[in-house]
Formats: structure tokens, sequence, C-alpha cells
């Protein structure tokens, strides 16, 4: 398969396809003009210069994804679709992957995409783009290295160890949530700063984070939930323990039994908090997920 990467895509995207696609979808006159002025709206530097645009849309602004995203509907999917039809793609905004029946499948079919982005001014990322082999048992292995994982929406693919129906093991080609998706996940949980928020209760300090916590378990817990399990669990209740720590007077200095203090809470309100609920427990907790 192929993992797709546009080069400075909200950079570089230009502004006519744009408004011929929404053209297509609109049959009021004022929609194509707001439009068109605000891709063309000069961006004013930090220095306050301004500095004027003719292709590319602001990073980070409600409107874009849904241009970019039309976008890209006309010119690579229904070009793909129409032009290489058994080849199978998922693509959010500028991010896709392409199946492959082979690696000379692959090849030829990133030089034709690379050819149809050229013709909007846009090119492949020569180094984040790549053939990737999805080996799982039952597929033969490669003579040459090649990659073996990819990372789509927050996802990483590579070969995971399953367990079947049957109680068997089997090497498949299987999603779990990346690592750059952990590490975002734990700048968050770091900016809670959940020690310092002696001034709330515990049910209160977990109403602040379990909306948040629900969030991600609902969207990378699909899969492999066990990995995401664990690491919420590293993540969160060593600050919970800080926090009783620096709450209560007779905690103060005494961290293990803080520990303790917290695994009872566990043992008796397992739902206090979202992660709890999923078996992300305080060690020493003696009840099991729910």
């Amino acid at each position: 398969m192929i993992d797709l990467d546009i080069q400075g895509f909200f950079d570089n995207v230009p502004h006519d396809p744009i408004l011929r696609a929404v053209d297509k979808h609109t049959d009021q006159p004022w929609v194509l003009l707001y439009v068109h002025r605000w891709l063309v709206a000069p961006i004013q530097q930090p220095n306050g210069t301004l500095v004027t645009r003719d292709r590319g849309t602001p990073q980070g602004s409600a409107i874009s994804p849904l241009l970019t995203n039309l976008f890209m509907h006309y010119a690579f999917d229904m070009w793909l679709a129409r032009e290489q039809p058994k080849s199978r793609f998922e693509r959010y905004c500028d991010d896709a992957v392409v199946h492959c029946a082979s690696e000379e499948q692959a090849d030829y079919v990133r030089s034709r995409i690379a050819d149809r982005l050229a013709t909007f001014g846009l090119r492949l990322h020569p180094e984040k783009t790549r053939i990737v082999y999805c080996h799982q048992d039952g597929r033969p292995g490669l003579d040459h290295p090649v990659d073996t994982e990819f990372t789509f929406l927050g996802y990483t693919f590579r070969p995971r160890t399953a367990r079947l129906r049957n109680g068997d093991l089997k090497t498949g080609f299987l999603p779990a949530v990346s690592k750059h998706a952990m590490k975002s996940m734990a700048a968050v949980i770091r900016g809670w700063r959940l020690g310092r928020c002696t001034r709330l209760t515990f049910i209160q300090v977990a109403k602040m984070i379990n909306r948040i916590v629900a969030g991600w378990i609902n969207y990378y817990g699909r899969y492999y939930k066990s990995l995401l399990i664990a690491f919420l669990s590293r993540q969160i209740n060593p600050h919970l323990v800080k926090w009783a720590m620096r709450k209560y007077k007779h905690l103060h200095y005494a961290p293990a039994r803080a520990r303790k203090r917290l695994a009872h809470i566990a043992t008796n309100h397992p739902r206090i908090f979202a992660h709890w609920r999923h078996g992300a427990l305080p060690s020493g907790s003696t009840t099991g997920a729910v």
C-alpha cells in the first residue's frame, strides 16, 4: 500500500480549483464571492506586515477543512476512482492511504498520483510518502528491506499479535494508538496540573477531565484498547496521587499511603474516573474492569 503525504498542502493548494468545486455546490453568487475574498485575504505577520496570497488556505480556520476536502474530492478521489478503479483508498483531508496488490503496482500508482498532483502545483513529500508492506501471517516475506508500518488518523498500523476466537494467536496487520497521539495526550494531561488543583474535590477533578478522557477512549480505544488503557493508567493515576498528597495533610510526604488510599477508593468506586471504568485502576485496586 501507499502512505501518501502532500508536501505543504495547506500553503500551496490552488484557489481556482477550490472555487470551481464550490461553484458546483451552490447557486448563490454571494457564497462564491465571500469564499474568494476569504481565500485571497492577506495574512498579517507578527511584525505587522501583510502578505498577499494567491494560493493556500490558512490552517486552523473553520472553513479550511471544508474547502480543502472539496478540492481533494474532485482532484484526487474522483480521479483515482476513475483512473485506478482497482485501488481502494481512504482519505482524510490531505492524508491518504492507497491499497495495492503488489509493490510494482504501488510504484506505478504513486507515480500517477504524483503526476496528477503536479497539474495543480502540488507534490508528494519525498520522505513521508512511502510504500508499506502490510505483513501478516499467511503472506510471504520480502527479500529486501521495506517499511512495515504507517500512521493514519492517530493510529499506527503494523504487525501485531492477536488472539482468535478459538484461542489461537495470530500475527495480523492491525492498528493501535500511535506514539505521537500518546505524546499529545501526555502533554494535555501534564497541562491539567492536577497536583495543584487542591481547591477541587475528588469528584470535581473527575468531572474536569472525564469528558476529555472518555473522548480519547472512544476514539483510540476501538483497536488494541489494552495499550491505551495501560498508557492512561501510567499517565493519570500518578497525578491523582500527587493531588491527594497536597490536598490532605495526613498524606503529605507519604506517597505509599496516598497510593494505597487511591487504590481503596478505586476498589469501592471504580466508575468515578472515565479511565477507571475501562480497567485503568491504580496499583493495589482489587476490583476488575467495569
